[in-house]
């Protein structure tokens, strides 16, 4: 980070901190050096980029709105703001330092090292994992969080906004366009769901989000979205599952690749052009599809047709 970014970061909150009151986005750009010298247009985006890395960084915007004012307007509530002093006993630390390496491979690697980094300057020591010279362990808990949803949805959490994304519902090929109020993100099983207020249904929802298709928008203004006080997300995802019939998924596998996927195969045939034939037992098409897809060129589904669709899907929300 620039010293200049830096410096206008800083100057934010201490603007954001010092105001009895809240303050409009053309207010706070005469007050805080380094926007005063920008079009209207560059203003905006630029205050929109640091707006979101002080949230990143645990540092809480308020967003106020006056019905008697046409803008919004921001401050940083000192309550907020403050920590008390932080006090953690060896084993909390312990497990502080285990849930951060869980998520060193996920979407949220960058936000657990960075929570873990703000520990130690407090002077609170966290585990490290004891392993071989290379610095991997014996054994390591990951969590998979490749849903190319995840970081859309996952960000809307966060500025309690609006979101809306085409969905495909449970045994059905229709995508339909959905506008949920996030409430929360959480895990099932290995899958992942966005729990929510359906504002098309007008009821609450959980959706998985292996079957979101494409883009995940964000809609209206951050801080609209209110959570409903005692709401159990786990709860409104713990639905239990109609059970699935194990079917057989025929892959193409580059030869000399995926000795894991062989493993686990009934068969695997020797095929022509530097490919061989595996077939594949599973249960759950989305599920098969994520795996498929972070083997990239090294495979093929040609069957059965849903099996193949749930991976072509993948791999285009990927690229989106």
């Amino acid at each position: 980070m620039s010293r200049r970014k830096t410096e206008r970061l800083l100057n934010l909150v201490i603007c954001l901190l010092a105001t009895r009151r809240p303050l409009s986005a053309e207010q706070i750009r005469h007050a805080v050096p380094g926007y005063d010298r920008d079009g209207d247009e560059a203003f905006q985006r630029m205050f929109e980029r640091d707006k979101n890395e002080l949230r990143e960084i645990g540092i809480p915007i308020d967003v106020v709105r006056d019905p008697w004012e046409d803008e919004p307007g921001y401050r940083i509530e000192r309550q907020s703001y403050e920590l008390p002093e932080i006090t953690l006993e060896a084993d909390e630390a312990a497990v502080l330092g285990l849930a951060a390496q869980v998520w060193q491979r996920a979407s949220l690697a960058e936000a657990a090292s960075g929570a873990l980094l703000k520990l130690r300057a407090a002077g609170v020591a966290t585990h490290e994992p004891v392993g071989d010279p290379i610095g991997g362990g014996a054994l390591e808990l990951r969590v998979d969080t490749r849903d190319p949803a995840f970081p859309a949805l996952w960000d809307a959490v966060r500025d309690r906004r609006v979101v809306r994304f085409d969905y495909r519902a449970s045994g059905s090929e229709t995508v339909r366009a959905r506008t949920v109020e996030p409430w929360g993100v959480v895990s099932r099983r290995g899958r992942w769901y966005l729990a929510g207020f359906d504002r098309d249904r007008d009821a609450p929802r959980a959706f998985r989000l292996s079957r979101i298709a494409g883009q995940v928008t964000a809609v209206g203004r951050p801080g609209t979205v209110e959570v409903p006080h005692g709401v159990d997300l786990r709860a409104m995802v713990g639905f239990p599952e109609e059970p699935m019939d194990e079917r057989v998924a025929v892959i193409r596998v580059r030869q000399g690749a995926c000795e894991g996927l062989r493993q686990l195969a009934r068969t695997v045939r020797p095929g022509e052009g530097g490919w061989d034939e595996a077939e594949l037992a599973f249960t759950d098409p989305e599920r098969l599809a994520g795996w498929m897809a972070s083997l990239g060129g090294d495979v093929e589904v040609t069957g059965p047709p849903d099996a193949r669709e749930a991976v072509i899907r993948r791999l285009k929300g990927t690229l989106a």
